[in-house]
């Protein structure tokens, strides 16, 4: 079964960002996670190893080592990582980039913003506003700013009957009740919660529950169990329709993480 959560992990406590850039550096062991927060400015957050799960009320977002995601401010979330992560974030100046509709964004990070990342979570937090530093930081805002999307992304349903469905797999995402089993238990039909399914998340149940049941897996990998049982665990019937799914998804086989 999936790893249980552990601990909460610690925020920073911040009246202001003494920069634009407020780069926070961090290991954590497999399991650990924030307290549900919001903040009055952005916040960008990277695997350099593991993967995150950002959870908010409009979805679930998974950054994989390749992919940022961009928390807007004044957005409610909590990030959790799944097996142990290397981090690297950082609390921004909403100013610096373009975007202003309020959603996050799973970005597909290139090699150079990699690179730049990992010297600007080097950078003390009070870093000269005129120097070298402040210029890297610019030039990081700027390529960010350019990144594609991914579509690591997952709409959470908001009606309170599937909202109850959406929980009880995040805390089991290898539970095999059919639609038509959960309609019975909330006295609805499953021909009103497909529809309501399909409405709310653009998907349907059937192939949300799978994306879920993809996006968690990626803890069971970095954990270093093997695809098997990963694909038992998460729901499916042999590994290789497992791999199957992941492929299609993740656009590569689950063995490049298997045992890291």
């Amino acid at each position: 079964m999936p790893e249980p959560l552990r601990a909460e992990r610690p925020l920073p406590a911040l009246d202001s960002l003494p920069r634009p850039f407020f780069p926070r550096a961090e290991s954590l062991s497999a399991g650990t996670f924030s307290a549900v927060h919001r903040h009055p400015w952005g916040q960008l957050s990277y695997a350099i190893e593991g993967v995150l799960d950002i959870r908010t009320p409009a979805g679930n977002y998974v950054a994989l080592p390749q992919c940022a995601v961009w928390i807007p401010a004044g957005l409610e979330h909590q990030v959790i990582n799944l097996g142990r992560v290397e981090m690297r974030s950082f609390y921004c100046d909403p100013a610096l980039f373009p975007w202003d509709d309020g959603r996050c964004r799973v970005l597909r990070v290139t090699l150079l913003v990699r690179e730049l990342i990992r010297a600007a979570s080097a950078l003390p937090p009070d870093y000269p506003p005129d120097g070298p530093e402040a210029r890297l930081v610019r030039v990081l805002a700027d390529q960010l700013a350019a990144l594609p999307e991914a579509a690591f992304a997952l709409a959470m349903p908001r009606d309170r009957r599937l909202q109850a469905i959406a929980q009880a797999l995040l805390d089991a995402p290898g539970e095999r009740r059919t639609l038509a089993q959960w309609a019975a238990q909330s006295g609805s039909s499953e021909r009103h919660l497909a529809r309501l399914f399909q409405r709310e998340t653009g998907l349907p149940f059937r192939l949300w529950r799978q994306r879920l049941r993809l996006m968690l897996s990626l803890g069971g990998l970095e954990s270093g169990h093997p695809v098997t049982r990963v694909a038992l665990d998460y729901g499916y019937d042999s590994p290789s329709s497992y791999i199957a799914a992941f492929k299609a998804l993740f656009g590569r086989t689950p063995g490049g993480l298997e045992g890291r």
